[in-house]
């Protein structure tokens, strides 16, 4: 029986971290994967629908060159086949990358179905059978599936999950999106972009329902300019495929039950996590509501066992996996690293313009009982934005007054997912809004909007 130190099962954002680390550290380092390493995020999520995103706003400059001053002849249309194929091209050369980095770092790669076992083991079933490992330390790293709903049955062609979406076979006339939290409303701009006649249904009453609430407004404001038809306050009750069709009963916001029609229906409602058929009820590891149990470093209530990312409490984002690796391994090694901060994790969806956030929303700060000054700088006053063509957006501060801490930051703009590492930093480093006020930010940038909303909060904003 081959022994490691560490077996990590599964190779996403949190499990080729973990081996990596861990590789690092000293331990003899294994990984167990079914499919491809990188897992969902780099194979078929945040990775691909990022080359997705980017192929629609390449095609929607050029649908709008004539504002840039750039004459385009000829006709200007989309190649579906070929968004999908550098889409798929991208993953795999990124793939190619972690088996890189496993090779670099002298990790080997189990490829087939992982299982814990009692006494510390690792079962691994491919394409040679079953294979048993032993390892001092096992972390489970298996991630989340697509949620399925019954009242949206997917069957994978008609009615879809995100997996799907990223590789039909033709662009479809119509789409409707159930849910619009990041990956529906990724998925909603992307091929409403193209064409494509776009519908969003969300059972809350605002867009991106954990987004502050003026930003979700912004959101929904740019979307409907868009084209993209939006109902919120809306259940589907029924979907059902009648013919080459998809036919809908949705309940609206006042009760009434709407029927409707697409050729293909986005069940984007959430995820679900993997932890079926695992080993965990056998070795006895605790769960609750479909979520590992695990302290502030990971470990589950068995010696020896831990877990990390979307399995585990917490924000199922692959940064937030990827640190929650990190801490699990160093703990493992005998050091002392700093438990995450869950207060501090940035959100960012990635449609045009895009949403980016930390922290409190407005609503939240007061609930929580706290005094704020709120500060807004719009992109229509941005230099910047101006020049590039967007001036849709606004950034939002939220400060605690009896401090001077930031409470929360809101993006909705061109870039802002590369902008708010700034607020997740100064959140995270203790700075005041005096502090931030001082730091010259430079100008012509979007980042500088937010030093311009601080001063907003603060009565000092200069180009408002």
């Amino acid at each position: 029986m081959l022994k490691y130190d560490v077996i990590i099962i599964g190779s996403g954002p949190g499990g080729y971290v973990a081996a990596i680390r861990a590789s690092q550290l000293g331990f003899k380092t294994a990984v167990v994967e079914k499919a491809e390493l990188g897992g969902i995020c780099l194979n078929w999520g945040c990775i691909p629908t990022k080359a997705l995103m980017k192929s629609a706003q390449v095609y929607t400059y050029l649908k709008n060159a004539e504002n840039y001053g750039i004459k385009v002849e000829g006709e200007i249309k989309p190649d579906f086949d070929a968004i999908i194929q550098r889409s798929r091209n991208v993953s795999a050369n990124m793939s190619k990358g972690i088996q890189y980095l496993m090779k670099k770092n002298n990790i080997d790669v189990l490829y087939g179905y992982g299982k814990i076992g009692k006494d510390k083991t690792v079962s691994v079933t491919g394409s040679e059978g079953e294979v048993i490992y032993k390892a001092q330390h096992i972390i489970l790293a298996t991630g989340a599936r697509s949620r399925i709903l019954p009242n949206i049955p997917q069957d994978g062609k008609k009615i879809i999950g995100y997996r799907e979406a990223l590789t039909l076979p033709q662009l479809p006339e119509s789409l409707v999106v159930v849910g619009s939290g990041a990956i529906g409303s990724e998925f909603a701009f992307f091929y409403s972009s193209l064409g494509v006649k776009t519908t969003i249904i969300e059972l809350l009453p605002t867009l991106m329902p954990l987004e502050d609430e003026e930003i979700s407004k912004q959101v929904e404001r740019a979307f409907r300019k868009q084209g993209i038809k939006i109902m919120t306050e809306a259940l589907v009750e029924k979907v059902s495929v009648v013919g080459n069709q998809c036919v809908l009963s949705v309940k609206d916001k006042k009760g009434v039950i709407v029927e409707m029609e697409s050729d293909v229906v986005l069940s984007a409602v959430g995820v679900q996590t993997n932890i079926e058929n695992i080993g965990l009820e056998e070795v006895g590891v605790h769960t609750e509501r479909g979520k590992i149990i695990v302290d502030d470093y990971y470990r589950t209530n068995i010696e020896g066992i831990y877990a990390i990312g979307d399995i585990v409490h917490g924000p199922a984002l692959a940064h937030v996996a990827s640190q929650e690796a990190i801490v699990c391994v160093e703990k493992i090694a005998g050091e002392n690293p700093e438990a995450v901060d869950y207060k501090n994790i940035p959100s960012c969806t990635y449609t045009t313009p895009e949403v980016a956030s930390v922290g409190m929303s407005e609503k939240k700060a007061i609930e929580e009982g706290y005094e704020i000054k709120v500060g807004k700088f719009p992109f229509t006053a941005s230099g910047k934005a101006t020049a590039s063509g967007n001036k849709d957006g606004m950034i939002k501060v939220i400060f605690d007054v009896k401090t001077d801490k930031l409470l929360g930051c809101h993006m909705f703009g061109d870039n802002v997912t590369e902008m708010i590492a700034e607020a997740v930093a100064i959140r995270k480093n203790g700075m005041n809004a005096h502090q931030i006020m001082s730091a010259i930010h430079p100008h012509p940038t979007m980042s500088e909007a937010v030093k311009e909303a601080v001063e907003a909060a603060y009565g000092k904003a200069i180009h408002l």
